[in-house]
C-alpha cells in the first residue's frame, strides 16, 4: 500500500446497502466516490497520492450500474495491485428475497431487470459479482441488519486502530437454534460441553458472568478443548496475517447463545488480546436483559461452584503433547472415564425435566 493511505473498495448486489456504507465511510474521514467506472481506479489514486498526506483514506464504490465498465473491474484491480495500492473490498450483500423485498418496497427498477423479472437481475448480478465476492477483504450480510447495526460494524472494521498487527479479530458467540454466523471465517461448536442451563443457579445469567464462566471453565473436557482451540488459532493467525487478511470472524456456538458459545467467546477473545491482536467481542443471541450479573446472582450461584477446579488456564495445564496423537488420545480417554457432569442437549432455553447426567455428552451426527 503506498504509505500511509487506505483504499477501499466498496461494491456489493445492488440494494445491499452500499450508498448507506459510502455514507458512513465519510463519516470516518473517507473521500468517497461512488459509480466510478473501475477503469479509472489507478487514475484517481494516483491523484490522491499526489496530496502529499494531506488525504490518506479513500473509497471507491463500483457496481453494475457502471454498465460495460463493470466487465473490467477485475482487471482494474489487478492494476491497482501492480501500481503499488493495496486496496480493502468491501462487499455488502443480502439474500435473494430481501432484495426482492426492498426493490418492490421502493419501487425502482434493479439495473439488470430493466425489461425483465426482478429474480431474473438479481441471478445475473451475483454471476457478474462473483469473483469480487471471492476477493473481499470483509462481506457484510445485511438481510436482517438495522441501519444503526451497520454502522457499528462498520466501525469495528474501518476504526482498528494502527499499533495492532495488522489483523483483527471479531469473536461472535451465538445459538445454532437462532441460524449461523454468515460471514464468519471460522466456525467452532462448543454443544458437547456442559451446559449451565440444567444448574437451576446459573440458568438465568449468561455466559458474561462469573459464574457461569466458572462452571464451563472448570471441566476436563473444557481444558482440553480450549487448549487445543488456541493452539489452532495461534497457528492460523500469523498465517492469515502473512496473506494479508486484515478482518477474520471467529463465530463459537452452542445450543441457544446464551451460555456456554458466549464463555468461549470471552476466553478465546481474551488469549488473543493477549498476543496482540485487535479483538472486538458480539454476543449475538445473549438474551439483553440477562447479560449484566448481579451480586445477589453471583452469591446465590457460589455453593453450586464449591467443587475444586482450576482458577486459571495455566493450572488446567494437563501436560497434553499435541504432536503425539496417541498420548492425546490416551488423555482424553481418563477425561471421558473422569465422570464430569454434562447436560443432554435438548436445548438450552426449552422446557425439560431432565437432570444432568454424568460424564461428557457427545452429539449424534
Amino acid at each position: 500500500m503506498k504509505q500511509g493511505m487506505r483504499l477501499v473498495i466498496v461494491t456489493g448486489m445492488s440494494g445491499a446497502g452500499k450508498t448507506q456504507a459510502i455514507k458512513y465511510l465519510e463519516d470516518l474521514g473517507f473521500f468517497c466516490v461512488d459509480n466510478l467506472p473501475p477503469a479509472l481506479m489507478p487514475k484517481m489514486a494516483e491523484l490522491y497520492v499526489q496530496t502529499e498526506g494531506k488525504l490518506n483514506r479513500l473509497a471507491l464504490g463500483i457496481d453494475i450500474r457502471g454498465g460495460t465498465f463493470f466487465s473490467n473491474s477485475v482487471q482494474a484491480l489487478d492494476e491497482l495491485e501492480k501500481a503499488g495500492f493495496t486496496s480493502q473490498i468491501l462487499f455488502m450483500d443480502a439474500s435473494d428475497a430481501t432484495l426482492v423485498s426492498r426493490y418492490k418496497e421502493s419501487r425502482r427498477r434493479h439495473p439488470l431487470a430493466l425489461q425483465g423479472r426482478l429474480m431474473e437481475g438479481i441471478r445475473k448480478e451475483r454471476k457478474l459479482v462473483q469473483e469480487l465476492r471471492g476477493r473481499a477483504s470483509k462481506i457484510i450480510d445485511t438481510s436482517k441488519l438495522k441501519v444503526a447495526e451497520l454502522r457499528r460494524e462498520l466501525a469495528d472494521f474501518f476504526t482498528v486502530e494502527s499499533e495492532g498487527l495488522g489483523l483483527h479479530v471479531n469473536m461472535v458467540s451465538f445459538g445454532f437454534k437462532h441460524g449461523s454466523v454468515p460471514d464468519a471465517d471460522l466456525v467452532f461448536d462448543v454443544r458437547f460441553l456442559p451446559n449451565p442451563h440444567y444448574v437451576e443457579d446459573l440458568k438465568a445469567l449468561t455466559g458474561q458472568t462469573q459464574a457461569v464462566q466458572h462452571y464451563v471453565m472448570k471441566w476436563g473436557v473444557t481444558q482440553q478443548f480450549f487448549k487445543r482451540l488456541t493452539s489452532l488459532v495461534g497457528f492460523l493467525l500469523p498465517q492469515y496475517l502473512a496473506e494479508g487478511k486484515s478482518h477474520l470472524t471467529i463465530a463459537i456456538g452452542c445450543t441457544g447463545g446464551q451460555h456456554r458459545s458466549v464463555c468461549i467467546a470471552i476466553k478465546l477473545g481474551e488469549w488473543i488480546r493477549e498476543r496482540g491482536f485487535s479483538v472486538s467481542v458480539e454476543h449475538r443471541d445473549a438474551p439483553r436483559e440477562l447479560q449484566d450479573e448481579s451480586h445477589h446472582d453471583l452469591m446465590e450461584a457460589l455453593p453450586t461452584l464449591e467443587e475444586e477446579a482450576p482458577d486459571t488456564l495455566e493450572e488446567a495445564d494437563l501436560g497434553l503433547d499435541f504432536e503425539d496423537d496417541e498420548n492425546v488420545d490416551a488423555e482424553l480417554e481418563v477425561v471421558d472415564e473422569s465422570g464430569a457432569e454434562a447436560a443432554d442437549e435438548g436445548g438450552e432455553e426449552g422446557d425439560s425435566d431432565h437432570e444432568p447426567r454424568q460424564g461428557p455428552v457427545r452429539e449424534e451426527a
